[in-house]
């Protein structure tokens, strides 16, 4: 076959043959896929086939392109070959280097790059790739760099190093670039076996050329297998492809090289014009080829049995060495808290905002209850409530802008967890760890001004304290949000959740209706509440302790007639439950966390399996 390309071979130590064996994949319901998962039942009646008695194969140094018409079952191919398609809809057998596939291993030694993109817009290249090479190359940030380095080059990514990838309204690098930027994440752990769906797709014909020419090279010069899916590929772009899959209806139909598929038109009496290439001409003359089914391919691709023994040893080697994670779960750590701290400071909506958001807030508030703290009257001690119930409303409610963030990085999370890159714990960890002094930051812009402009009390532990309740709110918030966004499928349905809590804990706080008069069968949401316990920290700490003894709260002709303690008593409040309900914030705090530790988890595993 002609190619464009001269490059120097070069012979990777371990080859990769893929292959499949009767290979069948039918639509099955979540039911059918809890009853594989608890009972190993695998049932066939009444389903439908997407792929049926499927024989392919993939060489070392080869790039085999799947193609076909629209729903002839390519990419369910190739995500059975990268082992993402539940086992009760798959029946038959995927062997690499003739030894049955270990999904899990295997998910490790090679690199799938879906249709879409999942890039980070406020990372530039350099550091897109940085980060993959970090969190799946032993050896820190020297071994990563050097890596790096020569990927970009390899790819062509030289002179857009340190742009940032942008998307949406930010503009950033092209159409084609991000491909190949998503294909560098994929290849900076140096896979066996690439994976691409539709690499073409959205990209024009020069783009489209540039990004298959590159991965020519790649299969050429390093002896990787290359698989990928495209729909209607160009003279050019198909002179570039050393195997063709040809699929119809969930069938192969074809099976080999261009140059083979080329024969069997001429054979079967067809006339291929000028102007047309083969890959579309055979797509409307389908019906005239016969359904391949024999289960080792073309003559073409049979390897000796020495070098198959070869390669069964190989695989079986490099099984056991990629069994660990790269990095220890402290560097994870580390690793994706860096990541996290350059996406929370670059996104201008979260970070700017949040800040220019806490600060006026602050001010605005401190105006409006402008030294209501030091009057002493009835209707200042009830403003003095409405102040502290509206603080913790809007700081409880302001923190939900960061739900698309999370759900954003979720995407990125359950890519990268599937291929092995790092544990769930130590993504959650990070990103509890990132938002501690990022809150403390706003929570302080916002006690600040407020505190001291309301006129509560004037000693500085008072507000310390209230800064630290701040913090803690925000915090609460900030975990509900990020165990929410583990949760739910999409922004919409996020949203209305969180606004339901935020308001039904509000109802229960116990501002609107006191304990005594909520229903027994309502009382849980009493104490699950994250507004009650701040809401009694606040009065605590502006009626209670020593000086609560002294502190004239109303004044009726000249003599005072309720102070600080005697109206904590009033509310069931004590001194003790200052430090308490500090503890209870806390285990929210880690409770909200550990939940969304456990649903990432489960949605990882669900995804191995």
């Amino acid at each position: 076959m002609g190619s464009p390309f001269k490059p120097i071979s070069y012979t990777r130590k371990t080859p990769y043959r893929i292959e499949t064996k009767n290979l069948s994949c039918k639509l099955c319901s979540q039911l059918d896929e809890y009853r594989s998962l608890c009972f190993g039942s695998n049932p066939e009646r009444g389903a439908k086939f997407i792929l049926k008695d499927v024989n392919c194969e993939a060489r070392p140094g080869e790039i085999t392109a799947i193609a076909g018409p629209s729903g002839a079952g390519k990419t369910t191919l190739l995500e059975i070959l990268a082992g993402r398609i539940p086992s009760c809809k798959v029946s038959g057998q995927v062997l690499v280097n003739h030894m049955p596939m270990d999904v899990k291993q295997f998910r490790r030694t090679s690199g799938y790059v879906t249709q879409e993109d999942a890039l980070f817009p406020s990372l530039t290249v350099r550091e897109t790739l940085m980060y993959s090479a970090m969190l799946r190359l032993p050896g820190g940030r020297k071994v990563a760099a050097i890596r790096v380095a020569e990927l970009m080059k390899e790819l062509g990514l030289d002179h857009i190093a340190d742009s940032r990838i942008g998307g949406g309204s930010d503009h950033g690098i092209s159409g084609g670039e991000r491909r190949r930027v998503s294909i560098g994440v994929d290849l900076v752990h140096d896979p066996a076996v690439i994976l691409i769906d539709e690499p073409t797709s959205g990209l024009d014909s020069v783009s489209a050329l540039n990004v298959v020419s590159l991965l020519r090279l790649v299969a050429f010069n390093q002896g990787k297998t290359i698989i990928l899916t495209i729909h209607q590929p160009g003279f050019r772009i198909l002179e570039l492809f050393d195997g063709l899959i040809l699929l119809s209806d969930g069938f192969v139909m074809h099976n080999g090289s261009l140059n083979l598929l080329e024969a069997r038109l001429k054979l079967a009496g067809h006339h291929i014009p000028d102007h047309v290439n083969v890959l579309e001409f055979a797509l409307d003359v389908m019906e005239s080829l016969v359904i391949h089914t024999s289960e080792s391919g073309d003559n073409q691709f049979l390897l000796n049995q020495n070098q198959d023994y070869k390669m069964r040893m190989q695989y079986s080697k490099v099984v056991k060495e990629k069994a660990m994670y790269s990095n220890s779960p402290m560097e994870e750590i580390s690793i994706l808290g860096q990541r996290f701290c350059c996406n929370i400071f670059r996104t201008k909506q979260l970070f700017v905002t949040r800040v220019i958001q806490a600060l006026i807030a602050g001010f605005i508030l401190g105006s409006i209850f402008f030294k209501v703290g030091t009057q002493q009257s009835h209707a200042a001690l009830l403003t003095r409530s409405g102040f502290f119930a509206f603080s913790l409303t809007f700081l409880l409610s302001s923190t939900t802008e960061g739900l698309p963030i999370f759900l954003e990085e979720r995407r990125t999370f359950m890519r990268e967890t599937s291929r092995g890159a790092y544990r769930v714990s130590s993504y959650v960890l990070a990103n509890t760890l990132v938002f501690l002094p990022f809150l403390l930051l706003v929570g302080l812009l916002y006690s600040t001004p407020v505190y001291w402009l309301v006129g509560l009390r004037k000693e500085i532990d008072g507000f310390l304290y209230f800064s630290l309740v701040v913090w803690l709110v925000l915090l609460m918030s900030n975990s509900l949000v990020a165990c929410f966004s583990a949760l739910v499928p999409n922004f919409i349905l996020g949203t209305s959740v969180i606004a339901g809590l935020m308001g039904s804990f509000f109802l229960f706080s116990g501002y609107f209706i006191s304990e005594e008069k909520i229903p027994s069968y309502w009382i849980f949401m009493h104490y699950l509440s994250l507004f009650k316990y701040p809401f009694e920290c606040l009065m605590i700490n502006e009626y209670g302790g020593e000086q609560g003894k002294t502190r004239c709260l109303e004044i009726s002709n000249g003599k005072c007639i309720l102070y600080g303690v005697e109206f904590l008593r009033k509310q069931g409040l004590k001194d003790s439950q200052k430090w308490t309900n500090l503890a209870v914030m806390l285990s929210f705090i880690v409770g909200y966390r550990m939940l969304s530790f456990f649903i990432l988890w489960f949605r990882c595993s669900r995804t191995r399996k």
